[in-house]
């Protein structure tokens, strides 16, 4: 098949900014990781979002869209038409090389359980502007067909496995704002997520102390883990249910707040207790693979906090564990190339979700196409 040229777009449930990243891809094999971007929230515009967040809680139909959301809708994409704007100028590149781009939007709700999963983002509106043909809305089909609508890239980390000299199994690690693993063991593809990820981390130092994270895990480094409040955190009914499964990016915040005893903790053991669950919710995850993986390849943001890091390692051991960027892959702009990836597999009409992946029934195509203008 032909490749395409396609740029991807992703904005996490970290929310701290927008992702941007070019491949060359026929949907199968990757022909060319080209180069990447990255257009960062204000404190201002991460306001906006974490409101959009919270007005989001209450929906009951996935296309209501009150005033709140309705704005940050309109202000998401152009957020995201900046970002690629930018990109295209950065790298003398005019918008008719450009075969499609990947939209995700901004996640302000995941409730698979309730048939509702909800980015933010106006493709049609996107494609106009950019006079780019653009996909977007890529969970709804796999939601409306029962799926859990998530993770939505193991496809393409199959693909990037696919290129590595690793002994397989694999498992591919993103440590987003929701933590996920991807199995992959030759042809075989598991996929769900594992539990929180950075967004409690986040959330916990932004409230303590006013920083958007814990800088290189520096406050988790200089606190003590309650390792009896992980345990009592791993209790939760989600982390014995058979995969696939989903999380939004709150789910486990009354629950850590209580069974973590947060309120009563220091900062520095707060954040280092935050980080041991995240750490000891991926080996948790093991037993619902269906082997061991001899290798870890960890990804997203997780990967810049090193205390984090070695969490994971010791958990995860003796297995090797391997952060994106050591064996060539952008940690950051990882989600952005698959949603380019994604883009292009809708283009051509072939799956993105999966029965191992998502739990629906069968594979399944997705996202919505739209041309852009002349």
């Amino acid at each position: 098949m032909a490749s395409l040229t396609a740029i991807g777009l992703m904005s996490g449930t970290s929310y701290d900014g927008i992702d941007v990243a070019l491949i060359e891809t026929d949907g199968e094999q990757i022909g060319r990781l080209g180069t990447t971007g990255y257009r960062p929230y204000s404190e201002a515009e991460r306001e906006q979002i974490r409101h959009a967040i919270a007005a989001a809680s209450n929906l009951t139909d996935p296309v209501e869209r009150p005033k709140v959301l309705a704005e940050v809708e309109e202000a998401v994409t152009d957020m995201h038409a900046e970002a690629v704007e930018a990109f295209l100028a950065a790298n003398g590149m005019p918008a008719n090389e450009v075969d499609v781009v990947g939209f995700h939007g901004q996640t302000v709700l995941h409730r698979p359980d309730r048939r509702l999963s909800v980015q933010l983002g106006k493709g049609r509106v996107l494609a106009a502007r950019l006079g780019i043909a653009v996909v977007y809305d890529f969970r709804a089909a796999d939601i409306a067909a029962g799926g859990q609508g998530a993770p939505m890239v193991p496809i393409f980390h199959r693909a990037m496995v696919r290129v590595l000299e690793r002994p397989h199994p694999v498992a591919v690690l993103n440590v987003g704002g929701v933590a996920n693993v991807t199995f992959i063991d030759g042809d075989d593809l598991v996929a769900f997520d594992v539990g929180p990820g950075n967004a409690l981390i986040d959330d916990f130092l932004r409230l303590r102390t006013g920083q958007l994270q814990d800088d290189e895990g520096r406050c988790a480094a200089a606190g003590c883990v309650d390792e009896k409040a992980v345990e009592r955190v791993l209790f939760h009914p989600f982390f014995g249910r058979p995969a696939p499964k989903s999380l939004d990016r709150n789910a486990f915040r009354q629950w850590v707040a209580e069974e973590g005893g947060l309120a009563d903790k220091s900062t520095e053991d707060g954040a280092a207790t935050l980080s041991a669950i995240t750490a000891a919710a991926a080996a948790r995850s093991i037993a619902a693979l269906p082997h061991v993986p001899r290798s870890w390849i960890v990804a997203g943001g997780g990967t810049r906090n090193p205390t984090l890091m070695r969490m994971l390692a010791e958990r995860l051991s003796p297995a090797q564990v391997d952060a994106a960027g050591d064996v060539g892959w952008s940690a950051e702009a990882l989600e952005a190339q698959a949603f380019a990836f994604l883009a292009v597999r809708t283009v051509k009409g072939l799956p993105i979700t999966f029965p191992s992946t998502t739990g629906v029934a069968q594979p399944l195509t997705g996202g919505v196409l739209v041309q852009g203008s002349p």
